[in-house]
């Protein structure tokens, strides 16, 4: 094959969906999501599942919340400054999960109310 077969063949792909900014963040909330919904069903001896679970959500808010923080971020100040208190939530709440003194079911519940977001507005597939 050359050059050119390849580079035809590499950006010739129509069942790959054109997916906006949007949608990928979809796409991630549904992700992290979901493993989190596995791990709220999960029982005490699948606690590695659980911390996984709860780091890859962390890891999440945090990448977010450093977006917001950034003075390019062009979202309004007010939804930039709630986007950075649910990280600042997150963070302390998924602590008292780990300690088993809170339930994760409040995570799920945010970032389902985040992906609804993303979706009314118009961005995801």
């Amino acid at each position: 094959m050359n050059a050119t077969i390849l580079a035809k063949t590499a950006y010739a792909n129509p069942g790959q969906p054109t997916r906006t900014l949007r949608g990928t963040e979809y796409e991630i909330f549904a992700r992290v999501t979901h493993r989190l919904k596995q791990a709220a069903g999960l029982d005490k001896s699948n606690f590695p599942a659980v911390v996984r679970a709860l780091y890859d959500n962390r890891r999440l808010w945090t990448t977010l919340a450093v977006d917001v923080a950034l003075p390019d971020n062009e979202l309004p100040d007010t939804l930039r400054a709630r986007i950075f208190y649910l990280n600042q939530f997150t963070q302390a709440h998924s602590a008292k999960v780990l300690k088993g003194e809170a339930s994760i079911d409040v995570l799920i519940d945010i970032n389902t109310a985040i992906m609804r977001g993303l979706r009314r507005e118009g961005g995801a597939e």
